[in-house]
């Protein structure tokens, strides 16, 4: 091994869940048949034939059966549901060559861990599996990459150098962020979606949500009626559960704190204060037609990863 081989590894491994690398994007194909066996797909060597993994309200109409929760409201076949007076579903065909699109929050929220690898690291690894999902399965993969100032937007394509582009920039910007986080406002990137896309398609949104007020749900609503939205709550196991019993000093900036994780109100408050915002979070999605997914740092990301 040389010497700039030696060096480039030593640097890499100090930054390792810190930030990600192409190699690591790359290295997430490796998961397909984990998620493969879970939702068993068809798949097929010519695109007329695959079905896409993303479920969407296809153009070819199926049949007509009862209505189960967590259905598509917007799918109600209101004549049946009126004659048989039971709530009546109608059933598509799913859509090929759909546009899959991902928004990557990379605002300074998401620059935080404690376990293994950032909030940022973490969202970016399942940026590149829905990539190679989408890839796989011939539909068209689209990345919408917001740093808390700017956004960088790749149109939907179904190809292997435009999934190679993504993955450098996801790459350059994760490591970027890390001198230079900033929390904006993530309603222009989603303006962005609101005006860019033209047909159905699925919108992940990967995120903390902590910038996700009710407002901005609001844009979701927009993109609903054309989307089927997916937001995945990337979280670290400390925002859930309270650190072990001692007394920590924590800084945000000038703000300084000094507290005692061990009382026990302090204890109960840190865990119902997770509990509301992921319960806000919750109706917000059910309000609004999305699907609503959590991923945890510190898990294996394909044994969180319940697509379908």
């Amino acid at each position: 091994m040389g010497l700039f081989s030696f060096n480039k590894e030593i640097k890499e491994k100090q930054y390792k869940g810190l930030c990600v690398s192409v190699e690591e994007l790359i290295e997430q194909q490796k998961y397909l048949p984990y998620l493969s066996m879970q939702h068993n797909h068809i798949t097929s060597n010519q695109a007329g034939d695959v079905k896409s993994v993303f479920k969407g309200r296809g153009m070819e109409f199926e049949e007509v059966r009862e209505y189960i929760f967590g259905d598509d409201v917007r799918d109600i076949d209101w004549r049946v549901t009126a004659r048989r007076q039971e709530p009546y579903t109608k059933i598509f065909n799913e859509e090929k060559d759909r546009e899959i699109t991902v928004l990557l929050d990379f605002s300074a929220s998401m620059v935080f861990g404690t376990r293994k690898e950032l909030k940022s690291v973490t969202a970016a690894k399942v940026a590149a599996l829905i990539g190679w999902l989408t890839i796989r399965n011939k539909d068209r993969f689209g990345l919408l990459l917001f740093d808390g100032n700017k956004t960088t937007y790749f149109k939907p394509q179904n190809n292997f150098r435009n999934l190679m582009h993504v993955f450098n920039q996801i790459a350059v910007e994760s490591r970027r962020i890390l001198e230079n986080a900033q929390n904006g406002d993530v309603s222009e990137a989603l303006k962005i979606l609101e005006y860019g896309q033209k047909g159905q398609g699925t919108l992940f949104i990967l995120s903390d949500f902590y910038n996700f007020s009710a407002e901005k749900f609001k844009k979701i609503a927009a993109l609903s009626k054309r989307q089927k939205i997916y937001c995945i709550n990337i979280f670290d196991v400390i925002e859930e559960l309270p650190p072990a019993a001692g007394v920590y000093a924590a800084q945000y900036g000038a703000d300084k704190v000094v507290f005692d994780s061990g009382r026990e109100d302090f204890q109960q408050n840190y865990r119902a204060h997770f509990i509301q915002q992921r319960n806000g979070l919750k109706k917000n999605c059910q309000k609004f037609l999305c699907k609503y997914i959590e991923i945890r740092t510190d898990v294996p990301i394909f044994k969180q990863l319940a697509l379908i």
